[in-house]
């Protein structure tokens, strides 16, 4: 392992050195930071999980993207301040560790890990349902197919940063591209009155069937949750910052963008599906873009749109394995993961936590075994709870750093989180008002935060499994 650097204040007044952070190579380019930026931003939520929740709450349905859309940018500009102050591989963890200390940088670790375990076997699973679409794939079974998905991504991201940044670059240029495509065809679509199947796009779609809220304003606010899980990697470009040279002027322009990319492609995509079809149109089986594509009678345009959500899919288990590998490493250099995670390859991998991460891929293969109808929803919730404890935990080093520049012990950067610390403190409020409409909503919901009690005592068991190490970490001599 490389040494790690003595702790000396850096360009804003920080003496805090993560030791996680020696061995990575600046491989990253502004190209890739500002693609996995919009690809953090477009993945698996929008092209899968829009069709179930279209056909449960409507055209309503852009309203909670928009809403989301809002905090999802708050948190990831409150990340962008902290990055700007000092970067780190170990982002928020590294942060927490700072303004928290390791009991905070414990807690922030591991909800993310339980994010992005739970997300990968989401993404396979929805990997595994897109491939379906195709007959030649059709007799194969789920979990085979998921298997093999984990497989060649887990593959590629072993190699070196350089070809992680390499396939988001072309797997977001693919989305974004697609997205274009299907807006510039649903516009024209609308505009003409063209007829889809059947049916006449416009206005009259969705007037003709219940309006903006069809069943009413509860289901929208209960599909927030759900809604959350799709900007579930918009604080990747932040983990990413620290394995780029330059990141001052990188991630500004990156985050920055993703406000009106949110605007763009999640609610103008969903205001257009909501005007092509009624909203009885879609389901959760199929991808709503597939299923206009479908109506067109268009030969090959659905199965290259089909082509391009299993991208997305593979995106966002590309990025899952990427950013828990940094941040396992992070922890495991002040003893609060397995030593293993720690490891990295002669490319500056760090593989032990790819392959931790991998193993719970192998736990969804499993489950796409047991429950195929059933694994993506289940996950997706266990997910949701991760991603909301991730983004309070973020919100929370935020406003603790502000507090600090307030006492004159650290100096903000010039890019900094507005109306601070109000809107840290409305994100945090938002993200307990999910967990409100998770508990209300029945069935897996429910059941999932009824486990938060388990997920805590989890937590603090195995807290008290590792804080010696924590500490014998902390006392070590460092070396020079």
């Amino acid at each position: 392992m490389a040494a790690a650097e003595t702790p000396v204040a850096n360009a804003t007044g920080s003496p805090h050195v993560d030791a996680g952070d020696a061995g990575y190579r600046k491989d990253l380019k502004s190209r890739h930071i500002n693609m996995i930026a919009i690809g953090g931003a477009i993945g698996t939520g929008l092209f899968l999980g829009a069709g179930g929740r279209m056909a449960g709450a409507g055209p309503s349905l852009f309203i909670a993207y928009a809403v989301c859309g809002v905090f999802a940018f708050f948190v990831v500009r409150a990340l962008g301040e902290l990055v700007l102050y000092r970067p780190s591989s170990g982002a928020f963890v590294s942060y927490a560790r700072e303004f928290m200390g390791e009991k905070g940088a414990y807690t922030a670790g591991w909800l993310y890990f339980l994010n992005w375990s739970t997300t990968a076997i989401a993404d396979i699973t929805a990997a595994a349902t897109y491939a379906h679409f195709w007959a030649m794939f059709s007799d194969i079974p789920q979990w085979v197919l998921a298997l093999i998905a984990l497989a060649v991504v887990l593959t590629a991201n072993l190699i070196s940063v350089k070809y992680f940044g390499e396939m988001e670059f072309w797997f977001a240029i693919i989305k974004v591209a697609a997205l274009v495509v299907f807006m510039l065809i649903g516009v024209f679509l609308v505009v003409t009155s063209h007829d889809i199947g059947g049916h006449t796009p416009g206005l009259a779609t969705i007037g003709d069937n219940g309006g903006i809220f069809p069943a009413g304003f509860m289901p929208m606010l209960l599909l927030i949750q759900g809604v959350v899980f799709a900007y579930a990697s918009v604080e990747l470009c932040g983990v990413a910052a620290g394995e780029t040279e330059n990141p001052e002027k990188i991630m500004p322009r990156a985050i920055n963008s993703i406000m009106w990319r949110v605007g763009l492609f999640y609610v103008g995509s969903v205001v257009l599906l909501a005007l092509l079809l009624p909203y009885t149109a879609y389901s959760g089986d199929q991808s709503p873009f597939v299923t206009v594509f479908d109506r067109l009678g268009i030969p090959g345009a659905a199965g290259v749109m089909n082509l391009v959500v299993l991208t997305a899919a593979l995106s966002s288990l590309n990025s899952g394995l990427y950013s828990t590998g940094r941040i396992l490493r992070s922890m495991s250099m002040s003893g609060s993961a397995p030593k293993f995670t720690g490891v990295m390859n002669k490319g500056g991998v760090p593989y032990g936590g790819i392959l931790l991460t991998a193993a719970f891929g192998v736990l969804g293969v499993l489950l796409n075994y047991v429950m195929p109808g059933d694994a993506f929803e289940l996950v997706l919730n266990f997910a949701s709870i991760g991603i909301i404890g991730t983004w309070a935990m973020i919100m929370v080093c935020s406003l603790l750093f502000w507090h600090r520049s307030k006492d004159g012990r650290v100096t903000r950067p010039a890019y900094q989180l507005p109306w601070a610390p109000y809107t840290q403190l409305v994100t945090l409020a938002f993200l307990a008002s999910v967990i409100v409409l998770m508990w209300l909503d029945e069935g897996i919901s429910r059941t999932t935060v009824n486990c938060l009690p388990l997920i805590a005592a989890a937590l603090v068991g195995g807290w008290f499994l590792v804080r010696k190490r924590v500490a014998a970490t902390a006392a070590a001599p460092k070396e020079l």
